[in-house]
């Protein structure tokens, strides 16, 4: 992952959230959508490591 611009959204336009609060589309949570345009780059990097780690597990 390139550490040095800006973090786009992983919005992917399926915005619908599971019985965990945690988007399907973009495996965001509730609380991470919500404050988005409020993080840092550092954050939204933080954000993007769980993403990937939810994502890992619906694919299994």
């Amino acid at each position: 992952m390139d550490n040095s611009g800006p973090v786009r959204s992983p919005c992917v336009s399926i915005c619908a959230l599971d019985e965990n609060d945690i988007c399907v589309g973009c495996q965001r949570s509730a609380d991470e959508i919500a404050r988005w345009s409020l993080m840092t780059d550092a954050e939204r990097r933080a954000v993007m490591k769980l993403v990937a780690e939810r994502e890992e597990k619906v694919a299994l």
